[in-house]
């Protein structure tokens, strides 16, 4: 069975939360902006995963335009792979506007836009959850209790939601995404 790259979950909202498995291809030393005033933080290369929200129904806080943001680099560096495959999977499921690339490129903001920027960073599968419900900080608790996650700084990538951590080192293969993707769901009372 092949690993689909995007897997939408839930119903038809416009909002959500997701989970970005992020793969990191070398060995990097990064500064998220000015979370913990600007410290360099030590990443390995490997698997990263991130949890994040957009809970508006319409506008740049919409879960499809956020995601699409995430495949987009800032200045003329290419997006990521994934970010075609997205557009299209969104317009076939009535997920965002017809077209939900940004209007005027991107600037960086948030502490996860510091790592998807690199061009060693590569965005490699997303779970999106379609629901207007808050669910980022449930699903980051319980991913920070998952054996498989290192936290790498506490607090790194949820500056909103403090006590939590949303980026994550994620020491898995495939079938452990795949696992994790089911686990998830379970969590959130849906059938995989």
């Amino acid at each position: 069975m092949e690993m689909p790259s995007i897997r939408i979950i839930g119903g038809n909202s416009q909002a959500g939360t997701y989970i970005l498995r992020i793969l990191l291809k070398e060995n990097t030393t990064l500064q998220f902006g000015r979370f913990k005033k600007g410290k360099w933080i030590s990443l390995l290369a490997g698997d990263y995963i991130y949890v994040g929200s957009a809970l508006s129904e319409k506008g740049s806080t919409s879960l499809a335009r956020r995601l699409i943001r995430h495949a987009t680099r800032s200045s003329d560096r290419p997006p990521h792979a994934i970010r075609e495959e997205m557009v299209k999977q969104f317009r076939d499921c009535g997920l965002g506007p017809p077209d939900p690339l940004p209007k005027n490129g991107k600037k960086l903001f948030w502490n996860i836009d510091f790592l998807l920027d690199l061009q060693a960073a590569e965005i490699v599968n997303i779970i999106a959850i379609r629901s207007a419900e808050r669910l980022e900080n449930r699903i980051a608790k319980w991913l920070e209790c998952d054996p498989r996650t290192d936290i790498i700084e506490q607090g790194l990538g949820a500056n909103d939601a403090p006590g939590n951590t949303h980026l994550l080192r994620f020491r898995v293969d495939d079938m452990g995404w795949m696992s994790l993707t089911d686990n998830a769901m379970a969590v959130l009372g849906e059938t995989p």
